[in-house]
């Protein structure tokens, strides 16, 4: 894979004989020894390491950054209290979603993680967005996930002060491994932490934390079913250009501040779109979808209201095996007045119309430090 990039981890994937696939660019560890199966069901009853430094970790400086980045997403950031974090969306003219991403308040700065595949577009977006403001994309710093209800105890072996974090504090610790900058959050629906690390030292850090007999190191095929059990979504299969945060069923993530009649309501890109559809309601919804059987609906399957329907009315965007919850699982679109707990639907796959019901979110419960 000659035209792919690598992470300051790549030789310790290899060390710990993974396979490694291209990805967003990337050579990136799809799995290990164990297989995707042993590594999501470690990660949700020990704790999992994952290496996520090809996402863009972004610097925003300047005063009134927080207020300037409230053109760019449909989030408060000026309310964004410091050593806090919150999920955030870009959205474009149309009310589409560019890409979503975590900000951090860090006191004299805003931190940004993006996604990888998005990042260059991201990073030009800001740039253009903020001009009066100081836009640094840090590139010698690596990223990792720690995930699992033993994340807590193997991080603390190194950083102590880490146990007394919450769900989506952000802290900076000093370490024998450099500065560290510490979020207590993740996308496995898992409690644990995201560390930025200096890339210098990265490997090191990983292999002393996997020193903890709790701690293996997982890669981006269970990511993946950790997340989907999670009712997480993956940008480019469950959000894209054409997908609103109201038909993607992100409200939540929309501060009341920023809705209809709120104090700053819209004055982001797509406000109107979507303050209308916060309104009147979306034409479409996404929606857990739970199959019946022990097939799996996969990305792009169409659903049907009807066994005999000949036009879909909506379709699949992620799927597959939940091993946690030992059944397929599914997210999709579908017409909104199909969009009720319990309606069942029909998926087309290898040309048969097979049983699907939508089901809640996620398929199984957090457990997030609060």
């Amino acid at each position: 894979m000659p035209d792919l990039k690598r992470t300051c981890l790549h030789a310790m994937h290899l060390a710990h004989d993974a396979k490694m696939v291209p990805f967003a660019g990337y050579e990136m560890p799809v799995q290990y020894p164990p297989g995707v199966m042993k590594e999501h069901l470690h990660c949700r009853s020990a704790a999992g390491l994952f290496d996520v430094s090809h996402m863009g970790q972004v610097i925003v400086r300047g005063d009134g950054a927080a207020e300037a980045l409230e053109a760019l997403v449909p989030q408060s950031v000026s309310g964004l209290k410091e050593g806090r974090q919150r999920y955030a969306l870009f959205t474009n003219d149309a009310g589409g979603i560019r890409d979503d991403l975590m900000i951090a308040n860090k006191g004299d700065h805003l931190f940004l993680v993006v996604n990888a595949a998005c990042k260059d577009a991201d990073l030009a977006h800001l740039k253009a967005g903020l001009p009066d403001h100081e836009v640094e994309m840090i590139d010698d710093r690596g990223l990792i996930a720690l995930q699992g209800p033993a994340a807590e105890a193997a991080l603390a072996r190194i950083v102590p002060a880490a146990a007394n974090m919450k769900f989506m504090d952000v802290a900076s610790f000093d370490s024998d491994f450099g500065e560290l900058w510490v979020s207590r959050s993740g996308y496995t629906g898992e409690d644990g932490y995201e560390i930025s690390v200096p890339a210098a030292h990265a490997e090191a850090f990983a292999e002393a934390l996997l020193s903890d007999e709790a701690v293996e190191p997982i890669g981006l095929g269970a990511r993946d079913s950790l997340r989907l059990e999670a009712g997480l979504c993956l940008y480019g299969q469950d959000l894209d250009e054409t997908t609103t945060p109201v038909e993607g069923n992100l409200v939540w993530a929309m501060q009341k501040v920023r809705r209809p009649g709120g104090d700053r309501e819209g004055g982001f890109l797509g406000a109107e779109r979507i303050l209308r559809e916060l309104s009147e309601g979306p034409a479409r919804l996404r929606v857990g979808l739970k199959p019946e059987g022990r097939a799996p609906m996969r990305q792009g399957t169409p659903l049907y209201a009807q066994e005999d329907a000949e036009t879909p009315a909506g379709h699949v965007t992620s799927g597959g095996f939940g091993p946690s919850v030992g059944h397929p699982i599914s997210m999709g679109y579908v017409e909104t007045g199909l969009a009720e707990t319990g309606t069942r639907l029909w998926a087309e796959v290898r040309g048969k119309r097979r049983p699907v019901t939508v089901a809640e979110t996620p398929f199984r419960p957090a457990t997030y430090k609060r």
